[in-house]
């Protein structure tokens, strides 16, 4: 006999399982006298089956030990840890001395035990609990894990998992089984699935523990299984809602935030997503009020499904159609509030029943849960969107509903956001745009092609702009200028400067000089818009509205070109050759700082020259500073013969390596030379008898062009023109004709006074010439010169 045999129980039991010694510790414990249980089978005293694992080790003569309950012979279940030992020497059927102490005295008839509590709640505890042996084989279970595998305790023991239900998950769970029974370890595991004995899927926590005896055996195992659904959905709401916010209002842009919208909510919580934006949201106006009684114009935004090119989809996206009079889309939108519906609740039947082809969609996908959330932000109605369940069998429930108002609610704000930023960015393009130029004019001076690109970083629009300002005299003037900022202030500002420029260059004014003008302005601007401007902080200090300009003046009679700057990058000119430099042109400071001198330089450019105006934002970016980017001009403008707008796209291509970060001017021109037959220049002296000779000159030279048609209006302009510089001005005196596209005739005298028109009175005998000149010729004016001033008309030339 191995080890010390306790006094309370000792039993010597045969190979068949007859008692054949029962002590007096065995019948204090039972109450049986020995006369009652000598000969009997030991069964009979068993109130629960023997553990499998003492069974096997009775079956190979190994000893055992175990929790077994007894019998009491009043009817008392007793819990006994009992050793059995095997006796030597006892021939070829052995005996066993079976001894044990009580784990719990009887407590009478009318008192429960404890080991009838603690199987009473085993079998009634509402955690689903099982027990396997240690070959992983079902051994016993309560009634909820009955209910949840869908088959009574009975049919189930002596099977492992993976012969109970041989799929998966249950293979996985016979696996994690066998590694306990190995290891001895407890394993945690979480599995969403649908139980055999459940119609949906939930969400389980599984302990897998081992049994150990008290020499650390382990004997078998337990699966205690926890229901975690709730808090499954409760995790994967939250999952859902902070994917939502970052997914949702990455851009600026109204339909990408409506399609990130539609992804985030099929990502685990909807099997179809709709997205659609009142038709007046839809086309970038404010939304309009909602009228009871009345469709509701919308337009789809955005879909997704959890199925290929959404096959349950009715409209197209961008596509518009409305929501019919009393359904539930129209008055959940009226309401404000989210709401859940069935396909066959009578609401959603009569919406049905408007559109044949959704109620095939319906059945066809057999679309069981819907709910519908209104688009709102700031107290404003913007849409509706609609989420469906198809292939998820849970319908949607009030958290559902709650979580899908929070995801719609912060899209609103990104929506709303969007709306008003498209809203404003278009009005500030259009407003940008309106103050461009249109197609250049067609000149005989200059070949003009150019590029403007609004930034496209999300940025407001901003204040670059550019012009081509045809010139009396066959001149032309091109302008580049940027106003420092962005926004509609900015472009506001350089609509205003881009006016100024066209005014000042009407009057003729030499570069320098209108520069000179034009900073003037741009300080008045500042001191305008000062810091009681709303919207502009109060300590806003003077020099807040700044600009560059660059502005040049190509004569194509002289084949000269009058330049000044004012802190703007310097022009590019290309020579016939190709040879590309950058004009050395005085800098001058950035208008709006007032003080400063700006200087002009004239530089004289060989016919078929090429110069290239442009802004900041093309040859510096944030990947790189502005002399690399001018050498990336540089190379891009090498070839002088190639079509200007070729050249500007390839320059574009060249210059940009990265999205632009600020707006982009390019102005190129090419210039060219009036042909020498095509301008004639006298020199007439200071006497009235030069006005006939000046007539018969201008006659004959427009004979020679072949201009006869114009002799008569010609002749009376250079009249009043010469007789006004004899009379009133001084010398010298120049006539000059030039047929380009119109015919000009100039008049230049030594004298610096303008002439102004005036109404002669009936008996006046003078003071009607201007007036004449006016009347004849499609344009006049007048225009300050080193030496003097010249007065000059254009006339269209007779078809």
């Amino acid at each position: 006999m191995e080890g010390r045999v306790p006094e309370d129980l000792a039993v010597v039991v045969d190979a068949d399982g007859a008692v054949l010694v029962w002590s007096a510790g065995a019948r204090r414990l039972l109450g049986y006298e020995p006369a009652e249980v000598v000969g009997r089978s030991a069964l009979t005293l068993l109130a629960a089956d023997l553990p499998l694992s003492a069974r096997r080790h009775l079956a190979d003569g190994q000893r055992w030990s175990t929790e077994v309950a007894l019998l009491h012979r009043n009817g008392d279940r007793i819990v006994v840890r009992l050793q059995g030992i095997p006796l030597a020497d006892t021939g070829d059927r052995p005996l066993w001395l079976v001894t044990g102490a009580p784990r719990t005295t009887v407590a009478g008839r009318d008192q429960p035990g404890a080991a009838t509590l603690w199987d009473l709640t085993l079998a009634q505890l509402p955690t689903p609990v099982a027990i396997y042996d240690s070959d992983a084989r079902f051994v016993a279970a309560n009634d909820a894990m009955s209910r949840i595998m869908g088959l009574p305790a009975a049919e189930m023991r002596g099977l492992t998992l993976s012969e109970i239900e041989p799929s998966f998950p249950f293979d996985e769970y016979d696996r994690l089984q066998r590694q306990v029974l190995r290891t001895g370890r407890t394993i945690f595991h979480e599995q969403h699935a649908q139980a055999p004995g459940e119609t949906r899927e939930h969400s389980w926590s599984m302990y897998f523990s081992a049994l150990k005896d008290d020499d650390g055996t382990v004997q078998g195992l337990s699966a205690v299984v926890f229901d975690t659904t709730e808090q499954y959905w409760a995790r994967r709401h939250l999952a859902v809602l902070n994917d939502a916010g970052l997914r949702i209002g990455t851009t600026l842009d109204v339909t990408r935030t409506a399609e990130e919208l539609a992804e985030a909510a099929v990502s685990g919580f909807a099997d179809f997503v709709t997205v659609d934006l009142l038709e007046s949201v839809a086309l970038g106006d404010e939304p309009e009020p909602l009228t009871p009684g009345e469709p509701v114009a919308v337009r789809r935004a955005a879909q997704r499904s959890v199925l290929a090119g959404c096959p349950e989809a009715v409209f197209a996206p961008g596509e518009a159609f409305h929501y019919p009079v009393n359904t539930p889309p129209t008055r959940t939108l009226l309401t404000g509030h989210g709401t859940r519906h069935r396909p066959g609740d009578p609401g959603m039947q009569e919406w049905l029943r408007t559109s044949q082809a959704r109620a095939e969609s319906v059945a066809r996908h057999m679309i069981h849960s819907v709910l519908m959330v209104p688009l709102r932000a700031r107290g404003v109605t913007l849409g509706l969107v609609h989420f469906l369940r198809h292939r998820t069998p849970e319908s949607f429930t009030e958290d559902d509903q709650r979580l899908a108002e929070e995801i719609v609610a912060r899209a609103a704000v990104s929506v709303d956001n969007a709306r008003r930023y498209t809203r404003e960015r278009r009005t500030a393009l259009a407003l940008q745009r309106s103050l461009l130029p249109g197609r250049p004019p067609g000149l005989a001076a200059t070949e003009v092609a150019y590029r403007y690109l609004p930034t496209g970083a999300g940025a407001d629009v901003g204040g670059d702009w550019f012009d081509v300002i045809p010139l009396s005299g066959a001149r032309v003037a091109l302008v580049v200028g940027d106003v420092v900022g962005h926004g509609i202030r900015a472009s506001a500002t350089m609509g205003r400067l881009r006016t100024a420029v066209r005014t000042l260059a009407d009057v003729d004014l030499a570069p320098d000089e209108l520069l000179t003008q034009l900073d003037d302005l741009v300080i008045r601007l500042d001191r305008e818009e000062g810091p009681e401007v709303p919207g502009r902080a109060e300590a806003a200090s003077a020099g807040d509205i700044g600009a560059t300009c660059l502005y040049a003046v190509y004569d194509p009679v002289t084949r000269r070109c009058t330049m000044a700057r004012a802190g703007h990058p310097p022009p590019a000119l290309v020579t016939p050759g190709g040879d590309v430099s950058f004009l050395d042109l005085p800098a001058g400071p950035p208008l709006g700082l007032g003080g400063l001198p700006f200087e002009s330089a004239e530089v004289e450019l060989a016919e078929g020259s090429l110069l290239a105006l442009y802004t900041d934002g093309l040859v510096e970016t944030a990947d790189h500073d502005i002399e690399v980017g001018l050498g990336l001009l540089r190379r891009a403008l090498a070839d002088p013969a190639a079509p200007l707008e070729e050249t500007c796209d390839h320059v574009l291509h060249t210059v940009l390596t990265d999205r632009p970060a600020d707006d982009i001017v390019l102005l190129l021109a090419r210039t060219s030379a009036l042909d020498t037959s095509k301008v004639r220049t006298w020199q007439l002296p200071q006497h009235p008898a030069a006005v006939a000779g000046a007539r018969k000159m201008a006659s004959e030279q427009l004979a020679a062009w072949d201009l006869t048609d114009a002799a008569f209006a010609t002749e009376l302009i250079v009249s009043e023109l010469v007789t006004n510089a004899v009379r009133y001005g001084d010398g010298p005196i120049a006539l000059r004709l030039i047929r380009d596209a119109s015919l000009i005739c100039e008049v230049s005298d030594g004298s610096s006074t303008a002439p102004h028109l005036r109404r002669a009175r009936v008996y006046d005998e003078g003071g009607r010439g201007l007036l004449l000149v006016a009347q004849i010729s499609e344009r006049w004016g007048s225009r300050q010169t080193p030496t003097g001033k010249t007065i000059w008309a254009e006339q269209p030339l007779p078809a």
